[in-house]
């Protein structure tokens, strides 16, 4: 197991030649230069104007793999498993300017960071006996390495627009390499071995790296607009294999020298607060975080500015709202001084809340947003781009009558409804197994947990799944006695974070037997509590009348009942009820609830995910509830 150390310095140099061969690639393709001069050329047959492009480019090239694999040991009595992530992240921000020489020709100005990083965890597992047989117990190797080469450096870049007699152009950039630093580390652990066995750590210190540049040419299907020539904007992408590269532009001739060169935005990195990321354009980010978005502003000229920023929510390009007039994205005016040749960035703190949707229920693909620079009351710039926010995830809570296979096709229902970024992650039978898992396995009573231990679960869960997605807050879903378990954790455990919202935006039950089944005790032998008799005792309605007295905190979570009323008679008395719960105790601490017809173990139906989940979650960014709840009659 200590054979990983062998090959550390292997490893290390190994991750940094395929770091930098990714610059060496892309060097050979179109466009690619190693030169630093960085003047533009211009090939356009009939110039309007004799002044230079000038502006903003950007390039990103973003690739990601991962490799885990299982392997039996040659023992037969344990195994390894492998976890292997790699990341590439290259980005570019050029500020175009016009030459010194002021002959209509430009230079570029790249501010260049570069992220990689190589990490392997591999895990070896095997039943190992120290008394010959009599006992046995599990031996355990872990071993991590690392390997991380980072960058950021100012440079020239070379930027060429070509246009073509029929009005199409091309944008290419090349950047040059850049110095950074390679580091890494390995460590290792062990457990379980006869003789113990006490782990090593290695680290590699910083050494001096050269990052090579990179370079990538627009496919010159962009056409220069007529009533406008002297302004070109837009972007290109490639995908090949794993690797993405994308170029975005935006450029002017005769323009004001005060100038837009760059919009982006970050969010937080789940779970430090604060901890401020970019996000990456094809992930985007999640309904509800805060984003961070910030303009860059350059004065090209030769005296000091003062000018205004705003900020705004643009529909233009928009398929169905393409005339509606921009919004601003808040009530909130960045005004500022800008000395001769100074950069200046403003940014500003947005709630995403709702901007996954528009107010009529529709998906939002792509949220579209604008930064216009004005001067003297005039608009001088601007620059939009596009930001994904997908759906908060939905947590489902399964319950004592839960069907793991009823949930199978939720994600589909998801899927179809925005897109394949808005997630569901199910745990099934909290209460039959005690522990929150999704293969619905039943085990013996022994392991049969409280709500309260199946709430401490459920708040690792959850953790666990805004972990996976960068989700700040989500929306849950709970069926049966899962509805106790999601309602406690909300009491309990779930935390108001610091933008004044609740984890859990949105709590809906399905069949929640919130005042407790009156025959709750009778049912014993019933299949669904022969193993669960800690169960049974706790929906009992004397024991619910305690569970609600202690456990009646909302903290601004919305709660949402579904209600059956199929069945007249349950326990031998008169009650409208789904076969298991009341319509009382279904609906009761509801801020609102919804009819069906449908038996309580059959709730979980595509009627129910349109009639009664999606009204709820589908939310504009005017905070409202667009689709009309639907109860059967």
């Amino acid at each position: 197991m200590q054979r990983g150390f062998i090959f550390f310095k292997q490893f290390i140099a190994l991750t940094i030649i395929f770091s930098l061969s990714n610059g060496i690639f892309a060097q050979t393709k179109k466009g690619s230069t190693s030169q630093t001069t960085a003047k533009v050329k211009i090939t356009e047959s009939a110039q309007k104007c004799s002044g230079a492009w000038t502006g903003s480019v950007t390039y990103s090239r973003y690739q990601k793999m991962t490799d885990i694999k299982t392997t039996p040991r040659v023992s037969g009595r344990g195994e390894d498993k492998r976890d292997f992530e790699m990341i590439y992240d290259y980005k570019a921000s050029v500020a175009v300017l016009e030459a010194p020489e002021k002959n209509g020709s430009s230079i570029g100005k790249a501010k260049i960071t570069h992220d990689f990083s190589s990490t392997e965890k591999t895990t070896a597992v095997e039943k190992n006996s120290c008394d010959r047989g009599k006992t046995w117990q599990d031996m355990r190797g872990e071993f991590l390495s690392k390997a991380i080469t980072v960058g950021e450096e100012s440079a020239d870049a070379n930027v060429n627009v070509g246009v073509n007699s029929d009005g199409t152009y091309t944008v290419s950039v090349g950047v040059p390499q850049i110095k950074g630093k390679t580091s890494g580390s390995q460590s290792s652990t062990f457990s379980g071995q006869c003789t113990p066995k006490e782990g090593k750590t290695l680290n590699m210190p910083p050494a001096d790296a050269t990052i090579d540049g990179n370079s990538l040419t627009s496919d010159g299907k962009d056409r220069i607009e007529p009533s406008d020539p002297n302004k070109i904007s837009g972007e290109y992408s490639k995908t090949w294999q794993n690797v993405t590269e994308k170029i975005t532009w935006n450029l002017e001739k005769c323009g004001a020298p005060l100038r837009i060169t760059d919009l982006r935005f970050e969010d937080m990195k789940f779970p430090k607060w604060n901890d401020w990321q970019e996000i990456n354009e094809q992930n985007g980010t999640v309904d509800g975080n805060l984003v961070r978005i910030k303009a860059k502003i350059l004065n090209l000229s030769g005296e000091t500015k003062n000018a205004e920023v705003y900020l705004k929510e643009t529909y233009k390009g928009d398929k169905w709202d393409g005339a509606k007039p921009d919004v601003p994205l808040k009530d909130q005016t960045f005004s500022f001084r800008i000395d001769p040749n100074e950069e200046k960035e403003v940014e500003m703190l947005w709630n995403s809340q709702g901007y996954a949707w528009f107010d009529d229920g529709r998906p939002r693909l792509v949220q579209r947003i604008k930064a216009e620079l004005w001067e003297n009351y005039k608009k001088i710039d601007d620059l939009t781009k596009n930001l994904k926010v997908v759906p908060k995830p939905i947590v489902f809570v399964g319950g004592i009558w839960t069907n793991p296979q009823d949930f199978e096709y939720y994600q589909n229902l998801l899927t179809t409804t925005h897109s394949y970024g808005w997630k569901t992650y199910r745990m099934i039978d909290v209460s039959n197994q005690g522990t929150i898992a999704g293969d619905g396995v039943k085990v013996s009573s022994k392991t049969n947990k409280t709500v309260y231990d199946n709430a401490d679960n459920l708040e690792k869960y959850v953790d666990m799944v805004r972990s996976n997605g960068n989700a700040w807050h989500v929306d849950m879903l709970a069926h049966s006695t899962g509805g106790l378990v999601a309602r406690l954790y909300i009491h309990k455990q779930m935390p108001i974070l610091d933008d004044g919202y609740p984890v859990v935006k949105h709590l809906m039950m399905m069949g929640t037997p919130n005042l407790g089944v009156p025959c709750a005790d009778s049912m014993a032998n019933n299949d669904a509590f022969k193993n669960n008799m800690q169960t049974a005792k706790e929906i009992m309605p004397d024991e619910m009348a305690i569970f609600n007295k202690f456990v009646n905190q909302k903290k601004g979570a919305k709660f949402s009942a579904l209600v059956g009323d199929t069945i007249p008679i349950l326990c031998a008395s008169p009650q409208w009820n789904d076969g298991f719960v009341s319509v009382e105790s279904a609906k009761f601490g509801a801020d609102d609830f919804a009819i069906t017809k449908s038996m309580h173990p059959n709730m979980i139906n595509t009627k129910t995910f349109n009639d009664f989940v999606k009204p709820h979650v589908v939310t504009g960014p005017r905070g409202t509830y667009p689709l009309p709840i639907v109860s059967e009659k």
